[in-house]
């Protein structure tokens, strides 16, 4: 018996963009695209056989509305005979994004210690530093060799306490990182030595606290960003007090379209918090612009890291239907992925404008989709000052710093290049999470501030708004922002035009 074919998912696309209506593609490749079994508009999971010799079975998962993309799943090699029965169409693997957060440094391997000394243990406490209380389920991380990643790693139980083999009852540590639950903001120690009864004091979060982006632009009044409507491409959005979403739409495959609220992570609510939270400080967090109509597309499934290029083109293409006149995505990817750069295309061409984060990869070339042609590619910069003494944020400081104010600098995260449009700030950026506030770094954090910022330039443009929704349009969009933007002096591949 021949042994059964392995399955394989990829991406049906028209020759350009992601719904063939869009293109000028010939009357076959049109009939095909649009000729799946469909009812109501389409049917996903259908099987669908290519009315040509050989007979070719595939099974149809998603599309893109009836004329759009279709996500299809068939026997592994025999994508050919699909280009042999249609030589037009683009073909594209399903690849993967993450949230463009800054990775927390983690250790890669254990010292190695002797057998005898195994049993040496350190307990470590973390308390809050307001009142001396225990905080339970933070992450420690002790590095004793930070650049080679050698350390431990461990949460603390109900009483803060946290135990670690270090083969002696005295260590001295390159670097001790704390990342606690939303509430408090993390810590970072340096050339530390530890001993069982040490004890960390991390720093809980006031909401009057001036970050890096309130720094900058303070808290907005209520009517700022009136007009205008938002989209933001994550792991949804709330609920939170503190933030009216709009609608939205789950393009996961398998979920409910409804369920565009936050998938767990957290990750989509703080960045919808930085754009349009209504909270005022000290009980709420205040965004940039609180006005704006603010839409939820979630493309990463329940407790999962990852999303698919085909759910974030998916996303795309609907909130361009929705008529969102800002689409921001705080994800990160590798090179080109032909489904995402041919929706931000068809967004181009339909009047929305898209940005996107550069990538958190310690100064590595900028991250795709940030390096589309077509979208804002979006740095991320810090300010010292702007977070408590002893926080994490201090190991993000590096060159260059900025020209004549150096308390400014890109944040050693941050990737950079000539693709780089815009920079904001990202680091120690406070705003709303599920069930609270906390801070956190990343180039997707300064997206959102570019966003939200855009947003108020933009709502008191009514000429802009009133043209036809076209390329002019998002040109149009995508000019007044870059002109409007001023120079921190760090120089072009670390942040573009500047800072709104």
């Amino acid at each position: 018996m021949a042994p059964k074919s392995k399955l394989q998912q990829f991406i049906v696309l028209p020759p350009r963009g992601i719904r063939i209506s869009a293109t000028a593609a010939n009357a076959s490749l049109r009939s095909f695209l649009t000729s799946f079994p469909h009812a109501d508009g389409f049917a996903p999971a259908s099987n669908f056989v290519l009315p040509a010799e050989p007979r070719l079975e595939f099974r149809v998962l998603d599309t893109v509305g009836e004329d759009g993309a279709k996500l299809v799943e068939m026997p592994t090699g025999r994508i050919s005979d699909l280009r042999a029965h249609e030589p037009g169409l683009r073909i594209a693997p399903v690849v993967l994004y993450r949230p463009a957060r800054a990775s927390r440094p983690l250790p890669e391997s254990k010292p190695k210690l002797a057998a005898t000394a195994v049993s040496v243990k350190i307990t470590l406490k973390v308390v809050s530093q307001k009142d001396g209380s225990p905080i339970s389920g933070a992450k420690v991380v002790a590095f004793t060799d930070f650049e080679e990643r050698i350390g431990f790693e461990g949460q603390t139980n109900s009483k803060g306490a946290v135990q670690f083999s270090m083969g002696a009852s005295s260590k001295k540590l390159d670097r001790l990182y704390v990342y606690p639950p939303p509430g408090f903001w993390p810590a970072l120690r340096q050339s530390i030595t530890v001993t069982t009864g040490t004890s960390i004091d991390l720093t809980p979060i006031d909401l009057s606290f001036t970050d890096a982006l309130r720094h900058f632009y303070g808290n907005a009044p209520d009517s700022l960003g009136g007009g205008i409507k938002v989209a933001v491409i994550d792991t949804g959005i709330g609920p939170h007090g503190d933030l009216t979403v709009d609608g939205g739409l789950n393009t996961v495959l398998g979920e409910a379209e409804t369920d565009f609220g936050d998938n767990g992570d957290g990750h989509g609510t703080h960045v919808a918090g930085i754009i349009a939270a209504r909270g005022l400080p000290p009980s709420g967090i205040r965004g940039l612009a609180p006005a704006v109509t603010l839409r939820s597309y979630r493309v990463f499934a329940k407790g999962d890291g990852e999303a698919s290029n085909f759910s974030i083109a998916k996303a795309i293409d609907r909130a361009v239907q929705d008529g969102c006149d800002l689409i921001n995505m705080s994800l990160s990817g590798g090179s080109a992925d032909p489904a995402v750069e041919g929706t931000i295309t068809d967004a181009r061409s339909q009047g929305s404008l898209v940005l996107a984060a550069a990538g958190n990869e310690d100064r590595s070339p900028v991250g795709f989709p940030a390096s589309a042609s077509l979208s804002l590619a979006i740095s991320a910069l810090g300010r010292k000052g702007t977070f408590p003494e002893g926080a994490s944020e201090f190991g993000s400081i590096a060159k260059p710093f900025g020209n004549p104010d150096q308390k400014n600098f890109i944040a050693s995260f941050s990737n950079i290049g000539d693709e780089i449009d815009l920079t904001a700030p990202g680091v120690g950026i406070l705003s709303t999470v599920p069930g609270g506030y906390a801070p956190e770094d990343g180039t997707s954090m300064a997206c959102p501030a570019v966003t939200g910022m855009a947003a108020r330039l933009l709502a008191a443009r009514a000429d802009i708004l009133a043209m036809t929704r076209d390329s002019a349009r998002s040109d149009a969009m995508a000019k007044l922002l870059l002109q409007s933007a001023k120079s921190l002096g760090f120089g072009a591949t670390f942040e573009g035009q500047g800072i709104l």
